[in-house]
């Protein structure tokens, strides 16, 4: 039997894929509103840019991590442009390049550079040190020349634990996150959330998180939507997006079982009905909580 959201009314805060996520809920049964939690900004990230070819042309760099494939494809083209594709893609492939799951490792596919380990799921920064640790096979990282590509935010997590290991780490940023720039969406949807006429909303990266509190701060409905999300079903794609909800002091009602897109909105569909009705009833038992 198929998963149903039984008509649910499901909000969504995805941007790059938004059209994807809206007929994804719409095929599981499921009222889909998504309103764009995000956007990218290109940053002026040429001075890093460019030192990061220079060291890779060079031979000066012992391993690149690859966190994302929209910041990898655009990295390797802005370098591309400065030193030659070719030249580029043999720099590369002359030197250890760990990709941070599936969409990193399609890029490196596109230019024929293999990949020396990928991270498995859900794919954090924690998974890339233990593919890293598994590839070095006990080999201390002390004195490495490690470059991170950065995506959406500062990578600090795992530049410290690189650092902690010996690395001698640079990174490069390739774009940020923004705030959308019309906001009127995202507003609607923490007035939609608080007015109850949201039963589930799906969650697939933590910025979406600080930019819905950002949002609802400015509009001084912030301890609204906490109270409003005791009886909303909220669904993390995995454990990023889950350590975000929980710095606002939230605990997801589903995680999928691969963190995937099409896991999560199916998974939810199947979920839901029991969800939301265990999260009302335990509501209306506790009122005062």
């Amino acid at each position: 039997m198929t998963p149903s959201f039984g008509q649910a009314r499901v909000l969504a805060l995805e941007s790059r894929r938004a059209v994807e996520v809206g007929t994804l809920i719409r095929t599981f049964g499921g009222e889909a509103t998504v309103a764009p939690a995000l956007r990218e900004v290109p940053v002026d990230a040429a001075p890093a840019v460019r030192a990061f070819g220079e060291a890779l042309i060079a031979g000066e760099l012992d391993i690149v991590i690859l966190l994302t494939g929209v910041g990898a494809r655009a990295l390797l083209d802005a370098v591309g442009v400065i030193h030659g594709p070719e030249r580029v893609r043999t720099a590369l492939a002359a030197t250890r390049v760990v990709a941070r799951g599936p969409k990193p490792l399609a890029v490196l596919r596109e230019v024929a550079v293999p990949a020396w380990t990928v991270a498995a799921e859900p794919n954090t920064w924690r998974e890339v040190l233990t593919a890293l640790d598994g590839a070095l096979h006990g080999t201390p990282l002390t004195g490495l020349r490690v470059c991170v590509q950065e995506y959406g935010a500062p990578s600090d997590a795992l530049v410290e634990a690189l650092e902690a290991r010996g690395a001698v780490v640079t990174t490069v940023p390739v774009y940020r996150w923004a705030l959308p720039v019309d906001l009127e969406p995202l507003r609607q949807a923490v007035r939609s959330l608080i007015a109850g006429t949201v039963d589930v909303m799906l969650l697939t990266t933590g910025v979406q998180v600080d930019h819905l509190w950002q949002v609802a701060r400015d509009l001084g409905l912030e301890p609204a939507l906490r109270a409003a999300l005791a009886t909303t079903v909220i669904a993390s794609i995995g454990p990023s997006t889950t350590e975000a909800l929980r710095r606002h002091g939230l605990e997801p009602d589903l995680e999928p079982s691969h963190p995937k897109m099409g896991y999560l909105v199916r998974e939810a569909a199947a979920q839901t009905a029991d969800l939301l009705a265990r999260k009302r009833t335990h509501v209306s038992d506790n009122p005062t909580r």
